[in-house]
């Protein structure tokens, strides 16, 4: 009994990316009871929303284990032997209104974990292009202007200033570790408590040599999902606040003017590399209008805004103290090799009965 064949898996792949296959190969060879189909679509830039795809439905009828960004069965009935579906995208909240996310108990799983060393340097880059003027520095070298340091102004190191990370996931924890190497003091705050050394624990996929596997580097964790929770976070002399929470519908504008009131005290910096929507987009334009000795927000980057694209007219895009990017900081030559790791290690531990990392818990969204 024990040379018994394992059932065969069927694998499909429907990506907007070449199909990789040294890495197809090598999943290939480690599950020779696999079948593996790659499809090639066309990405749409900006567009989060569930795609479809016309394919016959007997296709759909055989797929075991499908790998996509958003491209779904339009109808779970098409699929009746899917086991697991595999998402390169950090999160599943644009599929959350589809029937397979609301009507089936089909196991999701994500790429939650590949983005951490692209997204935290983009984060060091824009604190540091902040603190040193850069955006000056390169306007001068347009002009050819050797610029006197008196219109400099001041410059702050990293060093003694608090970073606060709000959403410890593993972006950022890998921020948290770059922070802490510069000299910041991170404190960090998650939806529930995190009151044990296990569950400080970094439980998904963590790129080797980076992170923060055992959650030691907070000097402080704070915990809920409450306004009055947040704003105790938020009240611990918060030099730059690093957005970094999945967008559920708690955290839906999680932070408007009354977050940015708070901030203010003490001219914080905001980086939001998560969704735009969890910010009120327009209250935080009034408090980066604002200056600086009246409580306004010293500045923000912002590589997700609320619409994407930002729209031309859009004050964000001419504000001195903004940085925008065009949803960028997750991009890196590793991406599709690390997301395909998660999905060969979960594929070794469903062929062995074991638990599967990187799962979507439906009821926390995320």
């Amino acid at each position: 009994m024990g040379d018994a064949t394992p059932p065969k898996d069927y694998v499909l792949f429907i990506l907007p990316w070449p199909e990789p296959t040294e890495i197809l190969d090598n999943l290939r060879k480690k599950h020779p009871n696999a079948e593996i189909s790659w499809l090639t679509i066309q990405y749409v830039p900006g567009k989060l929303g569930v795609e479809t795809i016309s394919l016959p439905d007997e296709t759909w009828k055989d797929v075991t284990i499908l790998c996509t960004f958003a491209s779904l069965p339009p109808d779970p009935k098409l699929a009746p032997n899917l086991n697991f579906i595999h998402f390169t995208s950090a999160g599943t909240n644009h599929v959350v209104n589809h029937p397979i996310y609301t009507d089936t108990n089909i196991i999701l799983t994500t790429s939650s974990g590949v983005h951490g060393p692209q997204i935290a340097e983009w984060v060091v880059l824009q604190i540091l292009s902040n603190s040193h003027k850069e955006k000056l520095m390169l306007q001068w070298q347009k002009e050819h202007k050797w610029g006197p340091h008196g219109e400099v102004g001041t410059i702050r190191d990293s060093v003694g200033q608090r970073l606060g990370v709000l959403g410890y996931g593993s972006i950022g924890r890998q921020a948290a570790r770059v922070g802490k190497a510069l000299g910041m003091d991170v404190i960090a705050y998650t939806a529930s408590p995190r009151k044990t050394p296990e569950s400080k624990k970094d439980t998904g996929y963590i790129v080797p040599s980076t992170g923060d596997p055992n959650g030691v580097i907070p000097s402080a964790w704070y915990s809920g999902l409450d306004k009055e929770s947040l704003h105790h976070f938020l009240k611990q002399d918060i030099d730059i606040l690093l957005v970094s929470v999945p967008l559920t519908k708690e955290t839906l504008h999680f932070i408007g003017a009354k977050e940015f009131e708070i901030l203010g005290r003490k001219s914080a910096l905001i980086i939001n590399i998560a969704r735009g929507s969890i910010l009120q987009q327009d209250e935080l334009i009034k408090a980066l209008k604002k200056p600086t000795e009246e409580g306004g927000l010293r500045g923000a980057a912002l590589d997700v805004t609320d619409p994407e694209p930002l729209n031309k007219e859009s004050e964000l895009w001419d504000l001195e103290n903004v940085a925008v990017t065009p949803h960028v900081s997750g991009i890196g030559t590793a991406y599709i090799e690390r997301s395909l790791d998660i999905l060969e290690r979960n594929l070794t531990a469903w062929e062995h009965g074991d638990k599967l990392i990187n799962v979507v818990d439906r009821k926390k969204g995320y």
